[in-house]
């Protein structure tokens, strides 16, 4: 008697490194821009006849686990608004910005990220946790870990992980460059949180379109602050908060 057994089904995660995605990504912009397209179109504007195989269905997904692509509809798929800003970016800032974004958006890569956070380990390590802690398949964890190395390569994201994204040069002249209950980085101007009368006081709001987790500091005299942290939340941003930290605290001391 034989007995069948399922082939494992490997969680979601790209199958092609970030750098080959956006170029992908930029051949279907420069035929249809944001408009929607049937998964057919776009498959042939990266090449494929169809997606009527495997070769462009991963393609296709692994666009989507960037976020370079979405879903707009059964089937349906157009490129994303950010890749546009991506295209159209003024300077390499935002567009290394949306880059970690993009590296960052498949859960597999954050969490390692994550727990990785001062580099990655070796292979061996890597193909250890992947198939026994995330149930890869040995072939999907060897292609994962070439994709995501090459994927870190190039947007560079341990060699520049600790750069904080230059807004303004914090001297002790200064002025907080915004108010001590809201402290967040790399968070351009034009998006910055917005004070809010409400009963002869002020509140301080986040961005509508700034993803934050809202976090309560307990204060003395049944007082409270509010930390708004975005997300993603890296070490060069801990490192902008204590930085602005240390400057009101000095500012208190020398009033």
């Amino acid at each position: 008697m034989v007995t069948s057994v399922a082939r494992k089904k490997s969680p979601r995660a790209p199958s092609m490194p970030l750098d080959e995605a956006i170029d992908r990504t930029a051949k279907a912009y420069a035929r249809d821009r944001l408009h929607p397209a049937p998964t057919d179109v776009m498959a042939q504007h990266l090449g494929y006849k169809n997606a009527n195989n495997g070769a462009a269905l991963q393609a296709l997904a692994s666009l989507r686990y960037y976020g370079l692509m979405e879903r707009s509809s059964e089937g349906m798929m157009s490129v994303s608004k950010a890749f546009e800003s991506y295209h159209f970016a003024p300077d390499e800032q935002l567009k290394r910005r949306l880059q970690v974004t993009w590296l960052r958006s498949p859960p597999v890569f954050s969490e390692l990220l994550d727990k990785y956070a001062e580099g990655l380990p070796s292979d061996p390590t890597l193909r250890h946790e992947l198939i026994t802690q995330k149930q890869f398949s040995p072939p999907a964890a060897e292609n994962l870990i070439v994709v995501l190395r090459r994927s870190v390569d190039f947007v560079g994201y341990f060699a520049h992980k600790n750069e904080v994204v230059p807004q303004a040069t914090l001297t002790e002249d200064d002025e907080p460059l915004m108010p001590a209950s809201y402290v967040a980085a790399n968070v351009p101007f034009d998006r910055q949180p917005q004070v809010v009368q409400s009963g002869g006081k002020e509140s301080i709001d986040p961005p509508v379109d700034v993803e934050t987790d809202k976090i309560p500091i307990r204060l003395p005299g049944g007082r409270r602050a509010w930390l708004y942290v975005p997300s993603p939340f890296y070490s060069a941003d801990k490192q902008r908060i204590k930085a602005q930290i240390d400057l009101l605290l000095a500012d208190d001391e020398n009033a």
